[in-house]
């Protein structure tokens, strides 16, 4: 017959082994070779969770960066709409878009304005605004915001944005203002 007695540590004791009552009212040995688990998380466990963390970002990252892509586009497409604006209301003032020959000449006319929206801050770090060569007439200009660094790499499929006099909007996709939202 079996005795049973407390051990130092309040378990049950079965001829010398260590064990617990279970709920049944019988006693589990923790002795004999069976496995005694103390805390913590094995190394399998950790495994399990480092591979479920890995899918997970390999999944994640493309659509994130996806998205802050069009996200820096959207931001572009705003920023040209205010350069519309701004020559609209110096089409207003001067009845031209391009320099009129005064002395001195009408500022900001012959190069891009500085816009709060093209500064670094803002889209500048991610694109670079400018009128191409022969766009700015009297009755007559474009606007670009053509992508730099990262942006040019992860907006390929888009490229330069450009807006006209008309309220044109293009871009270098296959199907011209397509990229515009």
């Amino acid at each position: 017959m079996n005795a049973f007695f407390l051990n130092e540590n309040g378990d049950v004791a079965v001829d010398g082994e260590s064990g617990s009552f279970l709920a049944d009212g019988s006693v589990a040995s923790a002795g004999c070779g069976a496995a005694r688990r103390s805390g913590g998380f094995t190394l399998m466990e950790l495994m399990i969770t480092v591979v479920i963390i890995a899918i997970l970002a390999a999944i994640a990252w493309p659509i994130y960066t996806k998205y802050i892509t069009k996200t820096r586009r959207v931001a572009a497409e705003g920023c040209l709409s205010e350069y519309a604006n701004y020559m609209e209301r110096y089409y207003t003032t001067h009845l031209r878009y391009n320099d009129d020959g005064a002395t001195p000449p009408v500022p900001n006319t012959k190069a891009l304005a500085n816009l709060d929206c093209s500064g670094n801050a803002q889209t500048g770090r991610f694109y670079n605004y400018d009128f191409p060569s022969t766009s700015l007439t009297v009755s007559s200009y474009l606007v670009t915001a053509a992508p730099k660094d990262s942006q040019a790499t992860n907006d390929a499929s888009c490229g330069t944005l450009s807006i006209d006099q008309k309220g044109a909007r293009g871009d270098d996709s296959s199907v011209s203002g397509s990229c515009w939202r």
